[in-house]
């Protein structure tokens, strides 16, 4: 699908397998989303703008490159918060804001309790951080939230996403790019991802 971009990488595909394993402990999973998050932080911001830049070496001048465009970090809340770190390890100049959004298990929409947004928005990029892309309610809200407020380049970073999930994002939001590390078979009759991994806030902090 256009605008969806599936990770290739083996390191991605070695740890994604070791996170959907029952056995892997909090953790351990906690470690497996931060390095995958790098993984993908990777891939998500190969477009970024960037400018010349000379420096002087030790042994000359040097000409090289430096970015153009500031990065938000956006993640939802609890489970997107095992992302933050693992994209900072590799952007440590992004800001960090934080949506809180949880879904309401009857009716599978997403209810908003705490925006921590800037009063206006700061950073030329905005990446949405969640671990699941499932019905994709939280996305979509998420986006809509980011697009009132006035940003205007967004991405969605994810681990793992169910197809009903990518296919209402897009039809929502055509011009936000996915990335995402592997798109599962389906959604269950609760929402959940099948295969999956469970609920990925549950594993990460130890309350499953």
């Amino acid at each position: 699908m256009e605008g969806v971009y599936i990770s290739s990488h083996p390191l991605v595909k070695h740890k994604l397998t070791l996170l959907r394993d029952k056995s892997t402990d909090s953790t351990q999973f906690r470690q497996l989303v931060n390095e995958m998050a790098a993984l993908l932080c990777y891939e998500a911001t190969q477009d970024l703008k960037i400018i010349p830049n000379t420096v002087e070496t030790p042994m000359g001048t040097a000409q090289g490159s430096e970015l153009a465009e500031s990065i938000g970090l956006v993640p939802i809340l609890r489970a997107g918060l095992g992302m933050v770190d693992g994209f900072l390890s590799m952007v440590p100049v992004a800001e960090v804001w934080h949506i809180g959004l949880y879904r309401d298990e009857q009716t599978l929409k997403p209810v908003e309790y705490y925006n921590k947004l800037p009063i206006e928005p700061r950073a030329q990029v905005c990446l949405i951080l969640d671990p699941m892309l499932a019905t994709g309610g939280s996305a979509i809200a998420t986006i809509d939230l980011l697009r009132k407020w006035g940003a205007r380049r967004i991405k969605f970073v994810g681990l793992i996403a169910a197809p009903e999930g990518v296919k209402a994002l897009r039809d929502a939001h055509p011009d936000v790019p996915v990335h995402i590390g592997a798109v599962d078979e389906r959604l269950n009759d609760i929402g959940f991802i099948v295969p999956g991994l469970g609920d990925a806030g549950d594993r990460q902090f130890g309350t499953a």
